[in-house]
């Protein structure tokens, strides 16, 4: 198991919470699918499916955030409304009023609830007590304050943190174009994005396309700037930086792939996939920082 995105954290290192401790605060918030009237349920699920709510690898630790959410379109609600409504006025000879559309409009909701579909869904999270990193696996930021908000109502007092860095991600990604140098163990990748900075928020973006140094330094001289920056990491694993800090895209190339054990059961496999992950990304996301001028400390 890879993970594809990371929205980084940062926790003190070491961080002296074991498993057993996480467990037992997150079990009281553990999920349970949602009732008939209920339009949102989110809740701590099994990572391994096994009743287990942390799965501990070499002291890396794993936990899986469950959402089910019922598929109720405003459209719907707003098309049996009217018919309803164009009833009571045949029945009462008058359409009704504003509030009264609106309280008929809850009713409807509240009625058609039951029936709704439903989606389940799952936001990963990797916590990493040793080196202090909480990686959470989501695309956006809202997935991930999604767990987040979980977590510290789980977790008292957990001293978490956003990960901060001395030098700005788009002044840096910028530079590395505009000198056609990346950063010692990096190479960079030909997907990009250059973005104005003034009212126009002209952007261009290249999708599997040479990077020419002179094209791109025309479009930094013109006064745009990198926002995003597809790379690869010593030859092991391809991935988009973006603006934000955020890293997305992330697949691991043939040299990560050929050193996966071949194991016997689903249980050992997983466990090495993790082991393989956990260990890589936590070095790749240490030479990230270094290259971004290091932490911030203030």
């Amino acid at each position: 198991m890879w993970f594809k995105n990371l929205q980084i954290y940062r926790l003190p290192a070491p961080w002296a919470y074991t498993p057993e401790q996480l467990e037992e605060a997150l079990a009281p918030l553990r999920f349970a699918p949602a009732s008939s009237n209920e339009l949102l349920r989110q809740g701590w699920d099994s990572p391994r499916g096994n009743g287990n709510l942390v799965h501990t690898v070499n002291k890396q630790m794993l936990i899986l955030l469950g959402t089910e959410k019922k598929l109720l379109p405003g459209s719907v609600i707003n098309q049996v409304a009217k018919a309803k409504a164009a009833e009571l006025e045949e029945a009462q000879g008058f359409a009704p009023g504003k509030k009264a559309m609106k309280e008929l409009k809850e009713r409807v909701a509240d009625e058609l609830l039951p029936r709704a579909f439903s989606i389940r869904s799952n936001v990963w999270t990797w916590i990493d007590p040793v080196n202090g990193w909480l990686v959470v696996d989501a695309a956006s930021p809202s997935k991930a304050d999604d767990v987040i908000k979980l977590l510290l109502k789980a977790v008292d007092r957990m001293p978490l943190e956003s990960l901060r860095v001395q030098r700005s991600p788009v002044a840096v990604m910028t530079a590395w174009l505009e000198m056609d140098e990346a950063p010692a163990g990096f190479t960079v990748d030909q997907d990009t994005e250059l973005r104005a900075t003034g009212e126009s928020k002209a952007a261009v973006r290249y999708v599997k396309h040479t990077l020419e140094a002179d094209d791109i330094r025309r479009h930094i001289a013109a006064g745009k700037q990198c926002t995003r920056l597809a790379m690869t990491w010593n030859d092991k694993i391809s991935f988009v930086l973006t603006e934000s800090l955020a890293v997305k895209g992330i697949k691991p190339l043939d040299v990560i792939k050929e050193n996966e054990t071949s194991t016997r059961n689903d249980e050992e496999r997983f466990d090495n996939d993790m082991m393989l992950m956990t260990g890589e990304l936590s070095k790749m996301m240490d030479d990230i920082v270094e290259a971004l001028g290091g932490e911030a400390t203030a």
